[in-house]
């Protein structure tokens, strides 16, 4: 089947709501109509929580350490913890029919495939990253180092894999804010409960791996053809505002637009913060 490319990526980045609205318009038309995509995103300094950040003892403590650094918190709508998101950080969702990976590994499976094909140059391995921010049993990495790090959502019949790829920049700066957030959220309890005791050493970036500079579009450009190689289908560009009308899924993504920022209202209750 033919794979839809959506690039929303800075300087033409979306509100902080909308990846994740959309992520569930897409993964559920993919299951309906069978129906692949594949969509590339960035938020400019943005630290995203998972829920359980959001039960942290000290919440507006460790928002104040996100808001001194000048970054916005947004909750999203899946699993996992704390990530950070700005120009040199790329999310990839690709999204498909869930028969095409029917276990949860498969599916994680697929990621590292298409980061492995179009990053040869390297071994990238699966496995968690203890120490790193979010980590998971499907970390991605390069000689011990956390590159990315990966999440998925499966609705009715469809399935979407995600991923956060530090392709340049500060990641250790990165490191030291999720570092500070949970400090300040979790005091003497810091490592403990399922929250990680983020050590900003045991990630990188991939320009820091290659010791060359990736830019954003490169590495759209380098996935994208992965994702043609793989599956030996053609990768087209799909203009979103007009698939949402010709589709009717402008009510389905206004419907999860408004679930997003109710989600999104207990940031309210502890910080003026608005991730809009």
């Amino acid at each position: 089947m033919t794979i839809y490319s959506i690039d929303q990526i800075l300087p033409n980045a979306p509100s902080a709501f909308l990846p994740f609205a959309l992520t569930d318009v897409l993964t559920a038309y993919a299951g309906s109509e069978r129906q692949a995509f594949c969509h590339f995103w960035q938020l400019p300094d943005t630290l995203i929580l998972g829920m359980k950040d959001t039960r942290i003892p000290h919440l507006k403590a460790a928002l104040s350490e996100v808001e001194k650094a000048a970054f916005r918190p947004v909750i999203r709508n899946s699993g996992g913890l704390g990530v950070i998101n700005d120009r040199g950080i790329l999310n990839v969702s690709l999204i498909f029919p869930k028969d095409l990976a029917a276990t949860t590994d498969a599916a994680y499976e697929e990621m590292q495939a298409l980061l492995q094909l179009a990053f040869p140059e390297q071994q990238i391995a699966a496995y968690e990253i203890t120490h790193s921010y979010c980590p998971g049993t499907f970390d991605l990495s390069i000689g011990g180092k956390k590159i990315a790090g990966t999440a998925q959502r499966r609705i009715k019949e469809g399935v979407a894999v995600m991923m956060y790829l530090s392709v340049n920049g500060d990641q250790h700066a990165r490191g030291e804010l999720v570092r500070r957030f949970y400090q300040a959220g979790l005091r003497s309890a810091f490592g403990t409960n399922g929250y990680p005791a983020v050590d900003p050493e045991t990630m990188t970036t991939l320009s820091e791996v290659f010791g060359r500079d990736f830019t954003i579009e490169e590495v759209c450009e380098r996935l994208k053809h992965a994702l043609h190689v793989l599956n030996n289908e053609p990768v087209l560009p799909l203009d979103l505002d007009e698939w949402l009308t010709a589709k009717e899924q402008s009510e389905a993504l206004a419907v999860r637009l408004t679930s997003m920022a109710q989600r999104n209202e207990s940031l309210k209750e502890v910080t003026d913060a608005n991730p809009l």
